[in-house]
């Protein structure tokens, strides 16, 4: 009886020990952001938070090298309207602007077709020109707007349906209800507002610097016509 007893208490072996931890370990599942993105409810959101954010995107870069190209004051370019203007070259200074494809150079030549008229009237001319060019500009920004403020309230959208499909499940299995199985829909769900989020929060400042890159430009635009009406007002 006594060795009977012995050999009940003898401990497992080691490898026996490591076996099972193994087996543990190989039963416990892991989660990815494919197996999250890849169910049918998941996908109705996060595909169109996808558009948003390649059009997002296109919008940024497209807007932000053309925003550069058309804030560059080409060099000595008032330098040599100046001195059209004080000789009388009307002709060559328009001649002039028109090889430059800026907003500037556009501002200026219509200024220059205004010549002889009040100089309140031209300004006025220049300043309406310098709104339509900055108004195609931007004319881009209130899609980035939109996409900045419809994104997370998509991705709050998708959330709020999968926690009703998830509760709806609930309510199905009743007491039968697994903790693992709830836990997996929940997380599930909030994908989508995560999704929503990221694109919602590039969008937004995407928009914020092109804008601020447009605010500078519409300085320029000012100093320009500055420089210009004080041109027309220097003695000859």
């Amino acid at each position: 009886m006594l060795i009977n007893t012995f050999f009940l208490q003898v401990p497992m072996p080691i490898d026996s020990l490591s076996t099972s931890a193994s087996e543990v370990i190989q039963g416990e599942k892991t989660i990815s952001i494919i197996s999250l993105l890849s169910d049918t409810g998941t996908l109705l959101i996060v595909i169109p938070l996808l558009i948003m954010s390649i059009v997002g995107m296109y919008i940024f870069f497209e807007r932000f090298f053309a925003l550069g190209q058309a804030g560059k004051v080409p060099e000595n370019f008032m330098n040599q309207i100046r001195e059209y203007v004080k000789d009388g070259k009307l002709d060559a200074a328009r001649a002039l602007c028109k090889t430059k494809k800026t907003p500037f150079a556009k501002m200026i030549e219509k200024g220059i077709m205004r010549i002889g008229k009040p100089l309140s009237d031209i300004k006025t001319e220049i300043e309406n020109v310098g709104q339509i060019e900055l108004n195609a500009m931007e004319r881009s920004f209130p899609i980035l707007a939109t996409i900045s403020g419809a994104a997370p309230m998509l991705g709050f959208l998708g959330t709020v349906l999968g926690m009703m499909v998830t509760f709806h499940e609930m309510k199905i299995a009743g007491q039968a209800v697994k903790v693992d199985q709830l836990s997996g829909g929940i997380m599930q769900a909030l994908v989508t507002t995560v999704a929503g989020l990221i694109v919602g929060i590039i969008a937004f400042l995407s928009y914020n610097i092109l804008s601020n890159r447009s605010q500078k430009i519409a300085h320029k635009m000012d100093a320009v016509t500055l420089d210009f009406m004080d041109i027309l007002q220097e003695p000859a």
